[in-house]
């Protein structure tokens, strides 16, 4: 409402000028937000944002997009068809190498979920020695390089993994990876004694699930992305603490997502402190540092993924970590 000011008679008199009020709402920024795969509890901070609207709060309008076997979200991002994927570190980097104008703006999980499940004759990560070990594509380019040189093993022992745990019930010289949260509650009920090593905690330096965008967004909308990470990190504390809303959401996008799994998977990552744990226990989560990166280039460039000359530090930008950790 405008206010006018007269001076008349030795008086003031204030007159409005208007006697309406007009409201006006603010359309929220749209972002799409597209996972590697089915709705999981991997990606419950997002669900929890959205249904507990922590968007909404901070004016965004997040469309969260399913990812899966037959989904390249890579190309997905570079073809303008989302905003902002969830990828990995060494993908990234290898997308720098390739010239592709990405780049990471949070790391969510400071420790990949990836590691081995063995028989309980293998008592550490140093035992794996003569087993077979049943390896997936992209484990080939990530995880696999790291183990067998950190452990000395042979390249024949590898085997495909086909995302069928039978042959590693089957075969008892035989072990295959498996993520933290997910393949391992199958194993434990089909053989109490078999083991899982995360190989986080033998050193293995990259990242879980990151954010990464493109370089025109973050030129573009730095303010959104602020907004997003904060929101985002917002909903994986809260996912933590109490993850029914998202787990709902979760359940409705992937009727094949069951309440004992989710239940394992988010015990999973509050035991082995894959959000809070690291550098995000002191810096807040979603934290990235220069230090975690070199480590990931250098197990990369010393394994023969990236070529020595990758600007590696364009991967990624800090600024938006930086608010969210308040």
């Amino acid at each position: 409402m405008k206010i006018q000011h007269y001076v008349g008679k030795g008086r003031l008199t204030v007159i409005a000028s208007a006697l309406l009020f007009s409201s006006f709402t603010q359309a929220a920024d749209k972002l799409v937000l597209q996972t590697t795969w089915y709705a999981q509890a991997e990606q419950g901070g997002y669900y929890q944002a959205l249904a507990q609207g922590i968007y909404k709060k901070y004016g965004l309008d997040v469309d969260i997009k399913i990812g899966g076997p037959q989904v390249n979200n890579m190309t997905l991002l570079l073809s303008k068809r989302a905003d902002i994927i969830i990828n990995y570190d060494l993908q990234v980097l290898k997308g720098i190498e390739s010239n592709f104008p990405i780049k990471a703006i949070a790391a969510p999980f400071q420790f990949d979920p990836q590691g081995i499940l063995t028989h309980s004759d293998v008592k550490s990560l140093a035992d794996l020695k003569g087993k077979t070990i049943l390896v997936s594509t992209s484990g080939q380019a990530s995880w696999w390089p790291w183990l067998k040189g950190k452990y000395h093993l042979n390249a024949a022992q590898a085997r495909p993994y086909t995302f069928n745990m039978q042959p590693f019930l089957a075969g008892k010289n035989v072990a295959q990876q498996a993520y933290a949260t997910s393949e391992v509650l199958q194993a434990k009920k089909a053989e109490p004694s078999s083991n899982f090593f995360l190989f986080a905690d033998a050193g293995y330096p990259a990242y879980g699930g990151i954010l990464v965008t493109r370089n025109d967004v973050v030129q573009a909308k730095p303010d959104v992305l602020r907004r997003f990470v904060q929101a985002s990190m917002e909903g994986w504390k809260n996912y933590l603490a109490d993850p029914k809303l998202g787990n709902a959401v979760i359940k409705k996008e992937n009727p094949n997502m069951n309440d004992e799994l989710l239940a394992f998977a988010v015990d999973q990552m509050r035991k082995r402190n894959l959000i809070n744990g690291g550098d995000a226990k002191k810096m807040g989560v979603g934290v990235m540092t220069d230090a975690r990166w070199k480590a990931t280039r250098d197990f990369m460039v010393g394994a023969g993924l990236l070529n020595a000359k990758t600007n590696w530090k364009s991967a990624y930008t800090t600024q938006f970590v930086n608010t969210a950790k308040k």
